[in-house]
């Protein structure tokens, strides 16, 4: 499996060009800014700071000709993971508090609400055993996103995450491809 991603430096697709079909951890050796981008397979997570920090974005196949403003994002791609396709299941452990600890749940499909489903008011870290997710700061999936791979988070704020609260985990599935 493999993903493409085409950057244009300019919105509606103007401009320099870039195309990644890999983790990129600076696109700014590349070109200075990027305000538009094509996904033509696979999907992958964009960030507004260099090295997998800062803001992120999911985004599957389909054209962003201006996602600045679509998303919210204030400014440009900096750096870009590709997510690969996972096929089995998903299990993830997520924790009340740093260091796994506090209440624990273990999630092995989506949860819109972690509050109204377990009771819970905050998760400051987890344990990806199976498949990729999205954790969202907001129920429902809303909100400021954050892409997490199979690993130990023990703290979130220790990721440049620090004040957030996620209230909505998403199991990233073959249908995003």
């Amino acid at each position: 499996f493999h993903g493409k991603l085409l950057s244009k430096g300019e919105r509606n697709f103007q401009g320099r060009h870039y195309e990644c079909m890999s983790d990129c951890s600076d696109m700014s050796s590349y070109m200075s800014r990027c305000h538009s981008c094509r996904v033509e397979s696979g999907c992958f997570m964009v960030y507004d700071r260099p090295n997998y920090m800062g803001n992120q974005y999911f985004m599957k196949r389909g054209e962003y000709a201006d996602y600045m403003s679509m998303m919210g994002m204030r400014d440009s791609i900096r750096s870009c993971r590709m997510i690969p396709m996972h096929r089995g299941q998903f299990r993830m452990k997520i924790y009340e508090r740093e260091n796994f600890g506090g209440q624990s749940y273990e999630l092995m499909d989506d949860c819109d609400n972690i509050m109204d489903r377990y009771r819970m008011n905050d998760c400051q870290s987890c344990h990806v055993m199976d498949g990729h997710w999205l954790m969202y700061e907001q129920p429902n999936y809303r909100g400021r996103m954050m892409y997490m791979r199979p690993g130990e988070y023990r703290s979130f704020r220790d990721m440049g995450m620090s004040g957030m609260r996620w209230m909505s985990m998403r199991r990233i599935m073959d249908s995003c491809y």
